[in-house]
Parts: structure tokens; sequence; C-alpha cells
């Protein structure tokens, strides 16, 4: 029995009461409505329902958000593109479904939204997927340590770069690619110490995001940092596990050896090492400072199948691990893929005067890193 209704708010109160599948109407149930009606009108409905099967499909393998659906999250990203075009910054973001009804949703219902979105989905997929055909070994690098940014905010940026930046075939120049996303992610990874929140990128990122989309340099010239205050910032930061930064900081920290081959696939992903174990300072209560246990220089990845149990009290015992090994059944244990290990484990040990030592060198490199990215204040 058809229910007609005043207003599509009605509609969807009316929806919410009756819907037998006790969840409410997705964003992106609501876009396809209107599109079917926007393609029917021109005799194109089929090619609109084979098209949005082939999105819904792609989208529900590569995106898994925390809140709405992987369609809504592909006409998420699409929103910052749109925002970048129009030339708003404001730090204020509207609801997904409040953005696109906006003057009868005349922001989506145009004849290259499809195309738009199923080139901007190709371009995810691909990143998913780790394109060694698409993008070159040092680009998939830098989109690996990405994966563990402090937040999601470079994957709108991201859409913003490729939508703006691609060519008549729908690819990127690696080479610029490579530089746009090695100063996003010295600037998203510092700021998040300094300004942590993701509401509090969206004053540096939005502003960015419309350069980008006019195809002007994108250089933060606006927000750069001061040297000695990230210094600071560094040594006094806590660094505790739960705090997504220290795995941000340690992924990035990874890849600056030269040597380190980027995992086809993250095994299930990594664990925060502490290489002085946190079970040996309460059995030996041997450091002078106990904030050194959640120091950076104290702070690896390691693979999570690789399982450290009790002999993680002594280093000695945790080198076995670290390299691999055989047991007496023959069962063969792996050695890590993060190549720093090879270096530790010719060590005999590792004290509280090696943990300070790499918190220095970690910290070091991390402020040369945003000098190279020309993202310091001049003096």
């Amino acid at each position: 029995m058809p229910i007609e209704a005043d207003s599509q708010d009605t509609a969807l109160r009316i929806f919410s009461t009756l819907n037998d599948r006790g969840l409410p109407l997705a964003d992106a149930d609501i876009f396809k409505a209107q599109f079917y009606k926007f393609y029917e009108k021109q005799g194109k409905k089929s090619d609109f329902i084979d098209d949005w099967k082939e999105l819904a499909s792609v989208t529900e393998k590569i995106f898994h958000p925390i809140n709405g659906t992987p369609m809504d999250e592909l006409f998420t990203k699409y929103m910052y593109f749109i925002r970048a075009s129009e030339g708003n910054k404001s730090t204020t973001t509207e609801a997904l479904r409040k953005f696109y009804e906006a003057d009868k949703y005349c922001r989506l219902l145009k004849d290259h939204t499809i195309h738009d979105l199923k080139i901007l989905l190709d371009f995810w997929k691909a990143v998913a997927e780790q394109d060694e055909t698409r993008f070159s070994e040092n680009v998939l690098k830098k989109l690996f340590v990405l994966k563990y940014a402090p937040n999601g905010m470079w994957e709108y940026f991201t859409t913003v770069y490729f939508l703006s930046y691609r060519d008549n075939q729908d690819n990127l120049d690696n080479a610029k690619f490579e530089k746009f996303l090695s100063k996003i992610t010295a600037f998203i990874f510092a700021y998040s110490l300094t300004n942590p929140g993701v509401n509090a990128l969206r004053t540096p990122v939005y502003a960015e995001m419309l350069k980008i989309y006019s195809r002007q340099s994108c250089d933060f010239a606006d927000f750069r940092f001061d040297k000695e205050h990230m210094r600071r910032m560094l040594e006094n930061y806590k660094f505790t596990n739960n705090r997504t930064v220290t795995r941000s900081i340690l992924t990035w920290y990874a890849f600056t050896f030269d040597k380190q081959e980027r995992p086809s696939s993250d095994g299930g992903g990594f664990n925060i090492e502490h290489i002085y174990a946190r079970g040996r300072y309460s059995k030996e209560n041997s450091l002078k400072n106990p904030d050194s246990l959640e120091a950076l220089g104290n702070k690896i990845l390691l693979e999570r199948y690789i399982n450290i149990r009790a002999s993680d009290y002594k280093f000695q015992d945790k080198k076995r691990h670290y390299l691999g090994y055989t047991d007496a059944k023959g069962k063969v244990y792996p050695k890590s893929k993060i190549i720093e290990y090879d270096s530790l484990v010719q060590r005999n040990d590792f004290t509280e005067k090696d943990i300070r030592e790499r918190d220095r060198r970690i910290h070091d490199q991390f402020i040369a890193y945003l000098e190279t990215e020309g993202l310091l204040k001049d003096l």
C-alpha cells in the first residue's frame, strides 16, 4: 500500500516507524532514490542500477567505516572534493545528507557524478590492494605509513588531490604524488602532537584542500612549526600505546631505514613492542626513570604473529623471537620484517642508556623530516 507524504523528512519518519529491518535508511539509500528518479527521466535507469550495484559491491570490500555504510563513506570522500571546488574552507562540516540535499540535490544530480564516483572508488581500490601496476614502490610505502595515521583526514585530503590532479587516463604522476604524501604525512603526524584531535586538523587541512583543487603548491605556510617547541613536545609527550600517534610515529620511523620493505599485507597488523620489557622492569627495577618504559626510544613495531611470552623479561631471550627460529619439532617461527631489528639484535643488551639514545635519534630524525618538508618556521 503506497503512503504519500508532503516532504522527505515526513516520509523518513514514517519509514523509521514502519521499518521492519530495525535499521534506519542510510544516507546512500536516499541518494540512490534521488539518482533513480534522475536517470529514470533520461531513460537510463537500467544503466544506473548496474552502476550502483557495482559501486555497492566494491565499497563493501574496501571501506569499513565506524559509522555509516561503505557507500556513505564513498559519498563522504566525494563531498570533500565538492567543498574544495566551491572554495569552502569552513571548519563546520555539514552532515552528509544535509550537504547533498541542499537546493534539491543539485550537487549530486549531475551527469558526471556517477562517473566521478566510479573512478574515485577505483583509485581507493588500488590503494587498498597496494596496486603495483598503478603506484610506484615509494608511493606504496608512503600509503602504508599513512594507513597508520592518527586519524582518517588524510584520505579526504588525498581524494581532493586525486580528483584534482588525475590525468586523462585517471592516473597520477607518481613522483608528484609521492611528494604530496610525504608532505601531508609530516604535517598530520606533527600537528597531531601539537594540536591533538581530528577537529583541530580541519583548519589547516581544509584551507590546503582549496589550494590543491586550484593546483597550487601544498605548503601549510600559515601553520608551520617552531623547531624548539616541537622538540619539547617530543621530549615531554607521553607516547602510551593507547594514543594513535604513537603507532603513527613508530610506523613512519620504521620506513626511514633504506632497506625496509613494504609488507605485501600486514599479516594481521602490528603490536607495539617494548624493547626493554615492562615485565623486566617490574622484576629488576633497574630503570632510574620509569617513564623511559613509554618513551619512543623503547618502542618498535612487531608483527602480531610473533608472540613473545614470559621470555620477554630478558633482551637475550627476546632476540631469538626477533630473529626467528625453528623449534625442536621443526616448526619454523619467522623473523620480523621490521628491518631495524637486524641492528638491534647485534647488541648484548638494551639498557636505559640505549633507550635515551634511540629516543633522541627518533626525535632528531622527525625534526629533520619536518625541516626537509619545509614545515618549520624560519628563525
